[in-house]
């Protein structure tokens, strides 16, 4: 196997090769002007290592998966085309009133909660580049009044006149029946034909979102359109850097759906967060192979901490109505919590509470952390772990990063230690302290909100700082199982290198499986079936046009179930996809029973209340090789072995703890499998840092696996 992926991330960009059974992990600073020129960089690392040329490994592997943050960013910094919309008349003002709950959207509850304070974000589409069309289709796709086709035509050459760089279609109940959005397209490039310099591209609502809900499919594809230059140009300028260096496949990108597909197939809504969601299903494909149970990802990298559930048995958590940046959408995405805490987060002087505050703001990679000696002048977690010992000031990033620990103190001594009335050693205690608490707290109620008890799950711990922070986090979850995955440092991008080409495809529904009134059980089987099989046929034709062999497609089927007017809503995967008596639909509640005990506790159940499903989704995909994680499970205790001597030794500070360390440094590669170590330790590679904590010990397994096992 041949395969490069990247992972670009808001301070590092992550690069993993596989050639002939070797494994390279490299990373370089983001160049955010121009993603590139980053890529490039890491990935000469990685040719250096093979002492091969760029040209010689891109012209001879078999693809290269992308992911990116690029749309995340260009969102939040509102650096998108001017938007023209054509609505259902009479609708104009859905986005601008965003259910009136708009204000809320993508803050925390205390923003929500603040009424007095409250304001929209700012529109992505302005209310007088909205426009009415007359046409109406009623919720059962009946026709109740034709399109004018002329007044389209009016309405579409008026926002054109307003200068509209981009035309998004969301007519009302278009989900049910597509046929006027499809037929605004056709008039449309009648009007502004593709040859023409004049011509616009136009976002269908109803092939972005597939279900029902006017505003959030209308904001799925406002977003959609936001993106769709940026990510086009972008990507289109990878694809020719790639091309210029003679890579003739097809580039394939991520999608936050936990697939990926080819440039011509992917929506720019897709590839939000894609980066962290590669970081799952890398975590999902570890945990199964090696039987791992129940698995907390935790991705703590330079800007933010990404946190995922994956639990045995495979099943997902998705968003399916996840909150992007301020907007509501409707796409179904993996689902992971992200706070702004990392490496480059910055610390600042907290009044209210009289102690340290941190993030979310990031010093990101230009100019980073005060000690890149890069122009950065404000503190960072990243200055108190050097200023703690933790790092090492000649060899971070395998030398190529060199740290100034004085600009480290400086910044931390000016912005924190007059204040809070401390030292610098204190005050770096204090910001360590803090960032770990948030994570902690962070997961913590990510894993109670979803039932789940946070000692019943394996903690990972991966990207650049994960290793360096996990034994304070999980100390205070009573976690007592950690393992940095082999190649932790780049973990999301081999991730993107395990992915797996895929669509999905849902269709939203009210299907009562058990009416507790009648006692009736489900028996419009032909109606199941119908939908099952329509959407196999749409995820079969997505790949198919990306000249997969029809064999080669597989299909799982998912159901979103709840107990009658229960919030709460579990995903079950049934292993047969159609229905033909009563025993296939006893079965399916058989199974959603036992899902649900599980999560919630036996005896939660409550079929008196009824039992429905809330949406049928199929994904299609086809299996490509993978990196085989095998046996990485801890050695037996008693077959543990010492290390050897320590090359040298660091003063190091910890939490809870008084005076400093004298702390044993070890080097990564001269820790063999079976060999424990316990802390306060330091075992540094060239891409990360491990460090254990008085009370853990330190386990090296096969693979470059570490357990962090508390003592």
């Amino acid at each position: 196997m041949r395969r490069v992926s990247v992972d670009i991330g808001g301070t590092f960009t992550d690069c993993f090769v596989v050639w002939d059974g070797k494994y390279i992990e490299a990373k370089a600073l983001t160049t955010h002007h121009n993603l590139a020129l980053g890529f490039n960089e890491a990935l000469g690392k990685a040719c250096h290592v093979l002492e091969l040329d760029q040209e010689d490994i891109l012209s001879a592997v078999d693809s290269v998966r992308y992911a990116t943050t690029l749309g995340t960013n260009a969102l939040i910094e509102h650096k998108g085309p001017k938007i023209g919309m054509l609505v259902t008349a009479g609708f104009e003002a859905t986005v601008p009133l965003s259910r009136a709950r708009g204000y809320g959207e993508g803050l925390d509850n205390l923003g929500q909660q603040d009424m007095p304070n409250a304001q929209r974000p700012d529109p992505l589409v302005l209310p007088h580049m909205i426009c009415g069309v007359r046409e109406r289709v009623d919720f059962q796709g009946v026709l109740v009044m034709p399109l004018d086709e002329d007044d389209v035509r009016v309405q579409i050459r008026t926002l054109v006149d307003k200068g509209a760089e981009i035309i998004v279609v969301a007519l009302v109940n278009a989900v049910v029946s597509p046929v006027h959005e499809q037929r605004i397209e056709e008039i449309l490039l009648e009007e502004y034909p593709s040859h023409l310099l004049g011509a616009i591209p136009v976002i269908l609502s109803h092939q972005v979102a597939g279900r029902k809900g006017e505003y959030v499919r209308a904001t799925s594809a406002i977003v959609d359109g936001y993106l769709h230059s940026t990510m086009y140009y972008a990507l289109s300028a990878l694809e020719q850097n790639l091309r210029a260096h003679r890579y003739e496949k097809p580039m394939l990108v991520i999608h936050n759906s936990g697939g990926m597909a080819q440039l011509n197939s992917t929506d720019a809504l897709q590839t939000i967060h894609s980066g962290p969601v590669s970081g799952i299903g890398a975590s999902e494909h570890l945990a199964m192979q090696a039987g791992l149970g129940n698995v907390v990802a935790t991705d703590m990298g330079g800007t933010s901490y990404d946190i995922g559930i994956v639990v045995d048995g495979g099943i997902k958590h998705y968003d399916f109505n996840p909150v992007i940046d301020r907007w509501l959408v409707s796409v179904p995405m993996v689902h992971l919590v992200t706070l702004g805490a990392g490496g480059g987060s910055i610390a600042s002087y907290d009044r209210m509470y009289d102690t340290v505050k941190c993030g979310p703001q990031s010093a990101g990679s230009d100019p980073g952390p005060a000690c890149y000696d890069r122009g950065g002048m404000r503190p960072t977690v990243t200055d108190a772990d050097l200023l703690l010992g933790y790092l090492d000031p000649k060899n971070y990033a395998g030398g190529s990063i060199p740290l100034n620990p004085r600009r480290a103190s400086a910044a931390i001594e000016d912005a924190l230690c007059d204040d809070l009335d401390c030292s610098v050693v204190e005050a770096a205690l204090l910001i360590r302290e803090k960032v770990d608490d948030n994570m902690a707290n962070g997961l913590f109620t990510e894993l109670r909100a979803r039932g789940y008890d946070p000692k019943d799950f394996t903690m990972l711990a991966y990207g650049g700082n994960g290793p360096l922070h996990c034994c304070g986090i999980a100390q205070n979850l009573n976690i007592d199982k950690i393992l940095a995955p082999p190649l932790s440092s780049v973990f999301s991008a081999v991730g993107a290198g395990n992915m797996h080409q895929l669509h999905i495809h849902e269709q939203s529904l009210y299907m009562v499986l058990y009416d507790s009134n009648t006692r009736h059980i489900f028996d419009d089987y032909e109606r199941f079936n119908s939908i099952v099989a329509e959407l196999r046929e749409q995820g079969t034709q997505d790949l198919l046009r990306q000249g997969i062999a029809k064999e080669d497609i597989c299909h799982n089927l998912e159901l979103d179930l709840r107990y009658g007017n229960q919030l709460v809503q579990t995903t079950a995967v049934i292993p047969k996809h159609e229905l033909h008596g009563p025993a296939d639909v006893l079965a399916i509640i058989a199974q959603f029973s036992n899902d649900y005990g599980k999560r919630f506790g036996e005896g939660s159940q409550a079929p008196e209340a009824g039992i429905r499903i809330n949406t049928i989704r199929v994904a299609a995909f086809v299996r490509h090789e993978t990196v085989q994680f095998e046996d990485i499970k801890p050695v037996a205790p008693e077959l543990r072995t010492a290390p050897p001597k320590p090359g040298s030794t660091r003063k190091c500070y910890f939490v809870g703890h008084e005076g400093a360390f004298e702390t044993p440094v070890w080097s990564r590669a001269a820790i063999e499998p079976g060999m424990q170590i316990p802390g306060p330790a330091i075992i540094a590679s060239d891409v990360t840092t491990f460090l254990v904590n008085p009370g853990w010990n330190f386990v090296a397994a096969k693979q470059g696996a570490s357990w962090f096992l508390r003592a």
